[in-house]
């Protein structure tokens, strides 16, 4: 009897593993679409407009039993007043105890409602998109609502995720294992074709794992060699977001396990910059090896994200000032996730890499839209500061984002001494270039 089932389980093997390679991996790695995934997306997103509706109707009646959950929108209601306009009326009439509620507003809403660190947690939904994690309780407003959500639990954990992670599994073993043979030719255009070939290839089957589906915009402003191409950075996954419709040079640190083994096997056959741990913080060795990169007009494009850390998808947030000071062309990329299929930010303080890609392989799908930007010099006279918030302003604007000059560190690391004592100084400042110190001053004396 136990053979018969292990028979069983193995015919079953088979077919699955033949069906996944003949419909999915053999059409990926031909750049061709059976028309599966168009399909698929068409059902979501009926289904998923049909639920909205639902939603709404059910809004609409009285759900006592229905715990009230507060959403992270719309906290509190803000008075957009800058601190210039406060200060300049504060010059108008006689100082009065109440000019410092202004203040005491701003740091409460700071507080409760801050513009940053609201940046490292997962973006707010309009609508219910039958994931749970999105809001629990939407899926009690009606019973047809209720089946629907269960329908798509079974589907999403007892269908996609092993066709995922089958589908991982190929992409991951067919990168080592491709790059590594690669890597044994001699270096030549040969080689460097095929090791393009193998990471296009591996990418495009790894954007099935995730149900991608991505939208190029201006192709012809792709990255080109010799360049350095700088992205707004949302999850790990950017990279293969990217990497599927072209080839580039990763720049990172060194880790072990899988991605150690992935790494020492994709620089055989690609000038990947990977560095040690205690190579890392050398900006001066960081900044000289990525200028010899570049310097070699036939080496592929690097790819770097100058925030260092996963931001929400809904802003950008300070640009680091080392990508900026290498020289040569920067071709700016926008990617902007839509959060009504899957949650794509990685918030790494919270999951851990294992948790994040069962959260995302357990999602509807990964659909996003990449912006090609014009390329981008460094004028002259104009430092690395100011090129980098040029360049992040052009992707803010292209993917709708939010432009934020604070630092991605604050995620896990207290605000500098530094940025207190700017906001100090710019208050000092507007005080005196408005005269309320001289007009103070001069109520005191005549006092």
């Amino acid at each position: 009897m136990e053979d018969v089932w292990v028979s069983v389980a193995a015919r079953v093997g088979a077919v699955w593993l033949a069906l996944v390679l003949g419909l999915i991996v053999l059409p990926s790695a031909l750049g061709v679409s059976l028309g599966i995934s168009e399909a698929y997306m068409w059902v979501l997103v009926k289904t998923l407009e049909w639920a909205t509706i639902r939603i709404e109707k059910g809004a609409k009646k009285p759900q006592p039993q229905m715990p009230k959950t507060p959403s992270a929108n719309g906290i509190i209601e803000r008075i957009e007043t800058s601190m210039e306009e406060e200060i300049a009326r504060l010059n108008e009439v006689n100082y009065e105890f109440s000019d410092i509620f202004y203040f005491c507003r701003k740091g409460f809403e700071a507080i409760v409602d801050d513009a940053v660190t609201q940046r490292f947690s997962s973006e707010e939904l309009l609508s219910w998109n039958l994931l749970t994690r999105t809001n629990v309780n939407f899926r009690y407003i009606s019973l047809r609502l209720t089946i629907v959500w269960v329908i798509g639990v079974v589907v999403r954990y007892c269908f996609l995720l092993p066709l995922r992670i089958t589908l991982a599994a190929i992409g991951i073993s067919s990168m080592i294992v491709g790059t590594t043979l690669v890597g044994q030719l001699p270096n030549s255009s040969v080689k460097n074709y095929l090791s393009e070939l193998v990471h296009l290839t591996c990418s495009r089957i790894l954007v099935r794992a995730l149900s991608g589906t991505i939208h190029y915009h201006n192709k012809e402003n792709r990255p080109k060699k010799g360049g350095i191409c700088v992205a707004n950075h949302t999850s790990p996954i950017d990279a293969i977001i990217l990497t599927n419709d072209g080839c580039y040079a990763m720049v990172g640190q060194v880790h072990g396990g899988l991605m150690g083994v992935i790494q020492r096997a994709t620089v055989k056959a690609c000038p990947h910059v990977w560095f040690e741990r205690s190579e890392i913080k050398d900006r001066h060795l960081v900044t000289k090896r990525l200028r010899e990169h570049v310097a070699d007009k036939s080496k592929l494009p690097i790819l770097i994200f100058p925030e260092g850390t996963c931001i929400n998808n809904t802003s950008v947030m300070m640009f680091k000032k080392g990508s900026f000071e290498i020289g040569g062309t920067i071709y700016p990329v926008a990617i902007k996730y839509d959060p009504q299929f899957g949650d794509a930010f990685w918030n790494s303080s919270k999951y851990n890499i294992v948790s994040y890609l069962l959260r995302i392989m357990t999602s509807w799908a990964i659909v996003c839209n990449v912006w090609y930007l014009p390329p981008m010099v460094r004028e002259e006279d104009e430092d690395a500061v100011h090129f980098a918030n040029r360049v992040r302003s052009a992707i803010a604007r292209q993917g709708g984002l939010t432009e934020l000059p604070w630092d991605g560190g604050l995620k896990r690391a207290k605000v500098k001494d530094t940025f207190r004592e700017e906001q100090q100084k710019n208050y000092s400042r507007m005080l005196v270039r408005n005269g309320s110190i001289g007009s103070l001053s001069a109520g005191t004396e005549s006092d």
